[in-house]
Order: C-alpha cells, then sequence, then structure tokens
C-alpha cells in the first residue's frame, strides 16, 4: 500500500490566524450591529445610573439572563417618564460591542413602560411624588373670596373660553374687574408663561383670585398642565388659585393642587361669581385641526431629518462620539469610587486613631490630625475636578476635529467631488477622454457634463483643470 510521500503529496498544517484583541472585538461588533441593527427589547431595569452627561446607563434583566443598555442624551431627553430601578420596559435599539470592556450592549434609541404610557406613568409619578410632601392636603388650601371684584385670569388671548368667561362675568356680576395675562395653554413653553403670570398677580397683588383656564384635549394637549414647576408655584401662590384645565372627567396635576378645582371651564365663572359657560367647540375643532397640520409637518420634517441622519459618514462619526462619551462617564464612575474608596480609608484611620486616644486628652493632636484629613480630602476633590475638566477638554477638542473632517463640511467650503460614468471618483485628468460623462457632487446638489477637452497636470498641481458642458 503506498503513502502521501510515494504519492508524492505533501500534507501541510492549515495557517493560523491571529486576532488582537482590539481587531477581533471591531470585527465582532461590526458582525452584530450589521445583524440586529433595529431590535425591541423587553426586561426589568436595575443599576440604573443618570450621570450629569445627560445619559442613561442601566441593566435591562429577566430571571436567567441580563444586558447592559446605555441610552444617549439625545434620545434620554424625549423621554416622558421618569426610568426607575425595578420597571419594566421595553427598548427599541441596535445591539452593539462596548470595546473599551468588550461587553455586549444595546444602544437604546426609544423605551416605553409596559402596561400604561409614558404620559400616564410621569403623572402618576409626579403625583405620588408631590401627594408625599402633602401638597394636596385640604388643610393648606386657600378660601375662595364669596364674591371677588378683582379677578385674574390666565389663559391663551385667542382662545373661545375667555370670551366665555368674559360674557359670564358681565352678565352675571357686571362691576368685577378682570385683569388677563395672555399665555399659551399647549406646548413646551406654556408652563413657563403660566407661571410667570402667577408671580405677576402674587407681585402686583391686582387681584382676588386667579383662574387658569384651558379647553379640554387630549393628554398630549393637556399635558403642559402636569408640568411640576407649575405645581410648585400654584401651591406657593399667595393669592387662592381655581384651576379650570378641560372637560369635566379630565385631571391635570394642576387641578389637585389648585385651592379649588372646575370641572370645566364654565364651571370656574360659575364657581368664582356663581356662573360660567363651555369652550366653544368650533374653537377646539380649529385648535384639534391646526394640530393634525402641525404634526403632520413635524412628521415629515422629521423623516426627512432620518433619512439625510441615516448617511454612513455621520453614523460613522455619531458613533465614534458616543463612545467616547461612553468611555469619559466610564472614567468619571472610576474616579468617584476611587474617590470614595480613599475616602473610606481616611476615615477609617482617622476613627482608629480616635480609639487609641480616647482615653487620654489629647484634643489638640485630634485636631490636628482632622485639619490634615480635611486638608487632604480638599486637595483629593480638587485633583479629581481638574481630571474630569481636562477629559472632558480632551473630548470637546476630538470632536471638533470629528466635526472639521465631515466630507459635508468640506463641500461648504467650495470643493466638488468628480465621478466618472461608472460612479468612480477621479483623482487624475489622464483617466478622461473628451466625450466622457462625468458627474460632480457639491455641497447641495449634484450636475452631470460632458468632458471637452482634458489638460493632464502633476498629481499635487492645484492648477489642474477639467472642462465640462452640461
Amino acid at each position: 500500500m503506498e503513502t502521501s510521500d510515494q504519492l508524492g503529496f505533501q500534507f501541510r498544517p492549515p495557517e493560523r490566524r491571529i486576532w488582537t484583541v482590539s481587531a477581533l472585538v471591531a470585527a465582532v461588533r461590526t458582525h452584530i450591529e450589521r445583524e440586529y441593527s433595529d431590535c425591541w427589547v423587553e426586561g426589568e431595569i436595575s443599576n440604573l445610573r443618570s450621570p450629569d452627561s445627560g445619559h442613561l446607563y442601566f441593566t435591562l434583566k429577566e430571571e436567567s439572563a441580563q444586558i447592559r443598555v446605555v441610552m444617549f442624551r439625545s434620545s434620554a431627553r424625549l423621554l416622558r417618564f421618569r426610568p426607575e430601578n425595578g420597571l419594566h420596559v421595553t427598548v427599541r435599539g441596535r445591539i452593539t460591542v462596548y470595546e473599551e470592556k468588550g461587553e455586549l450592549q444595546i444602544s437604546a434609541e426609544f423605551m416605553e413602560p409596559q402596561g400604561a404610557g409614558a404620559l400616564q406613568l410621569a403623572f402618576e409619578q409626579l403625583k405620588a411624588r408631590l401627594q408625599a410632601e402633602g401638597l394636596f392636603e385640604a388643610s393648606r388650601k386657600k378660601p375662595i373670596p364669596p364674591l371677588p371684584q378683582k379677578i385674574g385670569i390666565i389663559t391663551s388671548a385667542q382662545g373661545a373660553a375667555l370670551r366665555d368667561i368674559l360674557n359670564i362675568l358681565a352678565r352675571r356680576h357686571h362691576s368685577a374687574n378682570v385683569l388677563i395675562y395672555p399665555a399659551q395653554v399647549q406646548g413646551e413653553s406654556a408652563p413657563t408663561e403660566v407661571m410667570a403670570g402667577l408671580r405677576h398677580f402674587n407681585r402686583t397683588r391686582a387681584v382676588q383670585v386667579v383662574i387658569i383656564a384651558r379647553g379640554g384635549g387630549s393628554a398630549e394637549d393637556l399635558a403642559a398642565f402636569n408640568h411640576e414647576g407649575l405645581a410648585r408655584a400654584i401651591a406657593e401662590s399667595e393669592i387662592p388659585v381655581i384651576s379650570a384645565i378641560g372637560h369635566e372627567t379630565d385631571f391635570t396635576i394642576v387641578d389637585f393642587v389648585a385651592d379649588l378645582r372646575a370641572p370645566t371651564p364654565s364651571a370656574a365663572a360659575e364657581l368664582v361669581i356663581r356662573s360660567r359657560q363651555e369652550i366653544e367647540a368650533q374653537a377646539e375643532e380649529l385648535l384639534r385641526r391646526l394640530e393634525r397640520a402641525m404634526r403632520y409637518r413635524l412628521l415629515m420634517a422629521r423623516q426627512e431629518l432620518t433619512e439625510r441622519a441615516q448617511h454612513g459618514a455621520f453614523g460613522r462619526m455619531m458613533d465614534a462620539i458616543h463612545r467616547r462619551q461612553q468611555r469619559l462617564d466610564d472614567l468619571r464612575f472610576r474616579l468617584e469610587k476611587a474617590q470614595r474608596q480613599v475616602m473610606e480609608r481616611s476615615l477609617r484611620r482617622w476613627e482608629t486613631a480616635s480609639a487609641a486616644v480616647r482615653h487620654y486628652d489629647a484634643r489638640r493632636r485630634l485636631r490636628a490630625v482632622r485639619q490634615s484629613l480635611d486638608a487632604q480630602t480638599a486637595s483629593l476633590a480638587a485633583a479629581v475636578r481638574a481630571r474630569l475638566l481636562a477629559s472632558r477638554a480632551a473630548l470637546e477638542r476630538q470632536v471638533a476635529s470629528l466635526e472639521a473632517l465631515s466630507p459635508v463640511a468640506i463641500l461648504n467650503r467650495g470643493y466638488a467631488l468628480v465621478f466618472d460614468a461608472k460612479g468612480q471618483l477621479v483623482k487624475d485628468a489622464v483617466r478622461l477622454s473628451p466625450g466622457d460623462e462625468i458627474s460632480a457632487r457639491l455641497a447641495r446638489g449634484k450636475v452631470r457634463a460632458d468632458v471637452r477637452s482634458v489638460e493632464p497636470g502633476e498629481a499635487e498641481s492645484p492648477s489642474q483643470k477639467t472642462d465640462t458642458s452640461g
């Protein structure tokens, strides 16, 4: 029987491919992000951390498994509820790998609680917190004057509710003086404007009672009146406040804090001088139509922005920024942990020294030791702050460098990218011939042209030119 050597064959062992750690982690990360670019995952929040950077870090777990989650500030600030440990949520994002530690994690872009909507959960959380502080207690609420001569109204100047209130007041108590503070009653600026009206009336003491009015709407429409700052401003008001928000079945945080809650805007006028009417249906319909139109325009604009943001170059830039932001937070956590450990060791040394001299009259020596410990603690805190400031400055420089290298920024300075008929980038005029079709990408838009003549030049000469005709 012939052997492999007699037949002339030679067996060679397979070549080994040796990876570096960073190359292996990067390859795994690229594969995972490509396969799991959009995932919905549900679980229970644990180990929640929310540093000053605005990012959220937590673990999503169930009985037999867990995975880390990071939600960067751009997504976290859009949450309508406050994440808490033990809360069961659904998270949407992409699966990635944190290369610094080689850990699998979810880069979350959206999160919602299970069983209740985000708005409802935020409402319940704020309600429970304020109720625990005693802001809903009847004992702290002020009585409403039975027949006030001066009435303050905080509402929209264009709303039908204001006209109804004025008509009822004129018909039932024409001698009453009304002061109107116009304010937005929907949107992000509404709580600030309503609080400004409350401060104005409390400062001038020009009225005896204040009515905060707004017509009915959806939970999103009334969200401005579930604002914690507005609730505390009403609780601190020295003038009695009547809330008249939405319809009879609508409840907001303002209704619980106000000195008197009217089921409807019309009922508020009836309570303040025994009369008030409901907002006109036509104005409410116009408001809803305007809201739908605005939401449609915002949706289209958001879709266009999302399509542009999905360009590969921008994705890589934002990914690099997010990794550096995550590394900065990780360094901060480690510094804070080290600081706590040093302080704990110092405290233990102090306690040991105190116990050793407890039976002796050594007050002066203990005072000197305490002063030294305070000085060391202050020096350590100053060093930690300086290290954090240096890390932040380095990150900002890196972000500025990335933005300076953006291809769009280069195009905005007047440069253009020229491609041949096959879509390949043209760097040398010798590759073109008269009559070839070319295309050029500018900062805004593209142009197509035919080559009329070619003038070869040196590789790095800034005078290289290509004549085209569209």
